[in-house]
């Protein structure tokens, strides 16, 4: 089946925020009183999931919110530090021109998205932002109405556990991408999805069969 829709996630899928990410989370964990992380820990903690990762922070879900404004506010003062990942925009050009829907559901702020985006942004038909990491399903069902694309049509590409939940929440196709956060343990749990092991497998999705035998559906 060809998808006609492809929405991405953003930190760690499209831009190559983590080192940024790592760079000012203990300043963010002091201000929220919330512990700090080691870098001996960061492999064992990308091989979790967010809810594992709160757990073993000592961080509620309430603070999440606060968390994540902190986190834009910061980025948006090093958005210029934070590149694509290498041939995101030749890829994103590739699958546009070739016709295909791209979107971008994320928690992150359009400002930072678009800035980091640049010329890339021609090639985005709809963003949603400011989403919580356990609030993306419905944002992926309005981007689903707007274009009037059936379920079976659309992938959401992503790089944490919580975005392939979301994915099954608003039943659609789910691929997890090997450069990003989450590395490939922390997608155990999800019963199906496409591994992406490069940024050019995801020319695939533009192909006449997204789901070739080389997409590793797990």
């Amino acid at each position: 089946m060809s998808y006609r829709l492809a929405i991405f996630d953003f930190d760690g899928t499209l831009a190559d925020s983590f080192p940024f990410f790592v760079s000012v989370f203990n300043q963010v964990a002091d201000r929220h009183a919330f512990r700090r992380i080691h870098p001996q820990e960061l492999d064992c903690l990308r091989k979790q999931g967010a809810r594992e990762i709160m757990a073993h922070l000592g961080m509620p879900r309430w603070k999440l919110p606060m968390v994540a404004r902190t986190f834009m506010g910061l980025m948006k003062q090093h958005q210029r530090s934070i590149p694509l990942f290498n041939d995101i925009a030749q890829t994103l050009s590739h699958l546009d021109e070739k016709g295909l829907i791209l979107a971008v559901v994320s928690s992150n702020s359009r400002e930072n998205i678009t800035h980091i985006l640049g010329a890339s942004c021609r090639h985005i038909r709809a963003f949603e932002c400011g989403v919580s990491i356990f609030g993306k399903a419905s944002r992926l069902r309005r981007v689903m109405r707007k274009f009037d694309v059936a379920r079976e049509q659309v992938i959401y590409i992503g790089d944490q556990p919580t975005d392939g939940e979301a994915a099954a929440t608003a039943g659609i196709a789910f691929g997890a991408v090997a450069w990003g956060y989450g590395a490939y343990d922390a997608f155990h749990s999800l019963q199906t999805h496409e591994w992406f092991a490069d940024v050019s497998e995801l020319r695939r999705l533009a192909a006449g069969d997204a789901r070739l035998e080389s997409s590793a559906s797990l």
